[in-house]
């Protein structure tokens, strides 16, 4: 009779190559169910789950990558959980879903939580414990666009364009599709959506206003030189290739595959816009974290594993990963599509494929803690362009980033990892206050200090601040008066 320690050795080694709940199933229809209990670490042994069986939400992004590395690598179930992943049809369904219970948890915009909690569009307290990724976005125009773009573009030594490649080299080309009476789209995946708000950054930097947002209009059109509307990241480059639009901010790997299809050049990459900037996070109800606590360290510290294995050695790992996200069953697109950013290149126009070895950053520069001064800046770009309607004091700021963002949570999470040997020390940033030094690295040189929330808008010619409000003439009179 075979040992139950020769069984937990067996079960250890298949399980890297057959997906967990596959695995589940196998052994409980051989009578050994319990050896899928059995912890290889003894963290599941230490937390008290209240919750096992967990159905996770993501969007068909590469940075989901996380939840589909802790699920086939086993991180989940080493934590005692078994865990259903659930690709969401959109951003506003996926967040129902969270707040319906329908879903546990999930990969979520970071500035979801922020909107939800504060009640722009559907109103509930999110928060979130574990920042998913660094950077990983583009904005990209159509060929017909980017060839009006690229004549004013100066050209290097090496015969590319230079880059970044800012607003400034689109600004005619805008200015010329009105002369004609086109208004000139855009798409982004949704309101509160890191693609919006750095798409209008990029655009305001370059002096091609976005729009506003009011309470009696929320198409944030308002004085717009760009219209901007929302279209899911998996439909992008169809629409592009439509000509319903004429750009698009979107995360990988849907830039890359304007390119492979040969319909349009991705410009710019939001690593250019704002130097490592936080991307998604992951998201649960507060009302599920109150009564999951446990259940809700054990998710963070299989997330922060997963992220520690997407980075180490180097991005080492990035080939494996690139197949596993090329499931269907996750993002569903070509492996080499996925691979042109993931593995740390990018290709801008055809054949300019350049280093960007940050393009994808999941676990170094402490990118799964959630800082505060990220929640903030979020809640700066939702006032600027009018998603928060009123001035409000720094104090306010501060309050609602930490009403969202736990940082509390992932250092209890990040402490049992490094008492299980699972993580370093230094990993973590433990004396932190939660807020980023002030930031340095964005495309118009302005310094983002979170500590000084209405300085920073202050410092914007295009945008709302101090007492402006977007309801019809003093939104004009914000930028003219600038």
């Amino acid at each position: 009779m075979v040992s139950e320690d020769a069984l937990v050795m067996t079960y250890s080694k298949i399980r890297l190559f057959v997906p967990v709940l596959v695995l589940r199933k196998l052994l409980f229809s051989i009578g050994i169910l319990s050896i899928s209990l059995i912890s290889v670490g003894s963290s599941a042994q230490e937390l008290e789950l209240e919750k096992d069986e967990l159905k996770l939400g993501f969007i068909k992004l590469t940075d989901m990558a996380p939840l589909a590395i802790a699920y086939e690598k086993g991180f989940f179930e080493d934590e005692g959980l078994y865990v259903t992943l659930e690709a969401q049809a959109n951003w506003k369904v996926l967040l129902d879903g969270v707040i319906s219970g329908e879903l546990d948890g999930a990969h979520m915009l970071a500035g979801q939580p922020l909107g939800a909690t504060i009640g722009f569009g559907t109103e509930a307290h999110i928060i979130t414990a574990f920042s998913m990724d660094l950077n990983g976005n583009g904005i990209t125009v159509s060929n017909d666009v980017w060839a009006e773009m690229k004549k004013n573009i100066p050209i290097g030594d090496d015969g590319k364009p230079v880059h970044p490649i800012k607003a400034d080299y689109l600004k005619p080309v805008v200015e010329k599709y009105r002369a004609e009476g086109k208004p000139f789209n855009m798409g982004m995946v949704f309101p509160v959506s890191t693609h919006n708000y750095e798409l209008r950054y990029w655009l305001a930097a370059g002096g091609l206003h976005p729009g506003y947002y009011s309470a009696d209009n929320i198409t944030g059109q308002i004085d717009a030189d760009v219209l901007l509307s929302v279209t899911p990241p998996p439909q992008m480059p169809a629409t592009l290739e439509a000509g319903t639009i004429y750009g698009y901010c979107v995360g990988e790997p849907w830039n890359q595959q304007a390119v492979f299809k040969g319909i349009g050049v991705p410009v710019v990459t939001d690593y250019e816009i704002w130097k490592n900037n936080p991307e998604k996070v992951f998201g649960v109800s507060s009302e599920w974290a109150e009564e999951n606590p446990n259940t809700h360290l054990a998710m963070v510290k299989a997330l922060i594993r997963a992220a520690k294995w997407l980075d180490e050695n180097n991005n080492a790992n990035r080939p494996e990963a690139v197949e596993i996200l090329a499931s269907s069953s996750y993002v569903g697109a070509d492996a080499e599509v996925i691979a042109n950013s993931m593995t740390g290149t990018f290709e801008y126009e055809k054949g300019d494929k350049r280093d960007v070895p940050d393009f994808n950053v999941f676990y170094r520069y402490y990118a799964t803690y959630p800082y505060y001064s990220d929640a903030i800046w979020y809640l700066t770009q939702m006032r600027r362009w009018g998603q928060i309607g009123e001035s409000k004091s720094d104090e306010w700021y501060a309050d609602v980033a930490k009403k969202v963002y736990r940082p509390d949570i992932y250092l209890k999470a990040a402490r049992l990892l490094v008492e299980e040997g699972m993580a370093d020390e230094a990993d973590f940033p433990w004396a932190s206050d939660g807020y980023r030094a002030p930031q340095t690295h964005f495309i118009d040189d302005i310094v983002f200090d979170a500590k000084q929330p209405n300085g920073y808008l202050a410092k914007f010619p295009i945008g709302l601040k101090g007492a402006t409000t977007a309801d019809s003439e003093t939104a004009s009179a914000a930028v003219a008066g600038d």
